[in-house]
């Protein structure tokens, strides 16, 4: 196999990028062409990218492990820890351990080491790369970095319902029955074209700014344009989401969603401080999750982050993890 080193993610380009993808175990959107070349250009434009390709002896390809210069001696994963729930080498599937392997052995001498964020724990990086290393001479570590609540979807919404322990089901009836009786006029939208979704991104915004201290510092203007750029265009290939819960004085929760391969994941949310007390999050939550399952959707995943709230729909955590490669420590 041949490993080619590109400092230009169009050295490889759309079309061959999203057939490797296509053929990947892991085709979350975070791996999508989109998704790595708008989050390059909005917090890596500055700096040394390092894009290696794997090919078989036909020039067939068979991986590519995206990276970036984060600081001197270390290379990261494109697509940042702090937008990104799900990263990892881009591989076909059945051929990650070829992929590694070749990846691994070309560059065995270099002294800077690799880090890849958010591996899945059922990933080959996680389950196989510490012997590949080894082998190679090299040291690779995993280690848990956080977990995914997952919601395996049931057939029909009253399946949901009953899956859910007692106390929870009735709190969340509860707070929609009370959103219901004390604010009629409450309604649920979703904007799944782009232009709907340009249109009412200005409310996202506002909301998620307001809704917890940090989030104004974390949605700057960079990070806004990455999140207009990158979910417009998802939107575009049905992969993304808006949806709202509008009072008559004005939205009270918003979510941004992602889908992929039957899952729908719940990326990031916004509310009104000053409506706290109707759980705004909590219902419209419960609407993503009924529509999901409405749609024949098979998983709802949360992504990362283990908020209380989450638990309340009764998923199951998933650990993702932490990957360094780096040169073997020689003995004292």
């Amino acid at each position: 196999m041949k490993v080619v080193l590109h400092h230009r993610l169009e050295a490889v380009g759309r079309t061959a990028w999203e057939q490797l993808r296509a053929s990947a175990r892991l085709r979350a959107p975070y791996l999508s062409w989109t998704w790595q070349t708008e989050w390059a250009q909005a917090f890596a434009h500055d700096r040394r990218l390092e894009i290696r390709t794997v090919e078989d002896a036909d020039g067939a390809l068979l991986g590519a492990l995206p990276l970036f210069a984060a600081e001197p001696g270390l290379l990261r994963a494109i697509g940042g820890a702090d937008v990104s729930d799900y990263l990892d080498v881009l591989a076909t599937a059945g051929r990650e351990e070829d992929v590694w392997t070749a990846l691994l052995q070309e560059r065995a001498a270099e002294p800077d080491a690799w880090q890849l964020h958010a591996v899945p724990a059922a990933s080959p990086t996680v389950t196989a790369l510490g012997g590949l290393a080894a082998a190679a001479g090299l040291m690779a570590t995993a280690t848990v970095e956080e977990r995914c609540p997952v919601l395996d979807l049931p057939a029909t919404w009253d399946e949901y319902l009953a899956s859910l322990p007692s106390k929870h089901r009735h709190e969340l009836q509860r707070k929609t029955r009370r959103l219901r009786r004390e604010v009629p006029d409450a309604r649920v939208s979703v904007a799944r074209r782009r232009d709907e979704i340009e249109t009412r991104f200005g409310d996202f915004f506002d909301l998620h700014r307001r809704s917890r201290v940090g989030k104004e510092r974390f949605m700057d203007g960079r990070m806004e344009k990455f999140f207009r750029r990158a979910v417009g265009e998802l939107a575009d290939a049905a992969g993304a989401a808006l949806w709202f819960l509008d009072l008559p004085n004005g939205p009270a929760a918003a979510f941004v969603v992602l889908e992929w391969d039957g899952t729908v994941g719940l990326y990031n949310s916004g509310f009104h401080p000053d409506r706290a007390a109707l759980a705004p999050g909590l219902v419209l939550l419960l609407h993503l999750i009924e529509d999901a399952i409405l749609r024949g959707k098979r998983r709802f995943d949360f992504l990362r982050g283990e908020e209380r709230y989450k638990y309340e729909f009764g998923p199951t955590p998933e650990e993702v993890f932490a990957v360094r490669i780096a040169p073997a420590r020689r003995p004292a």
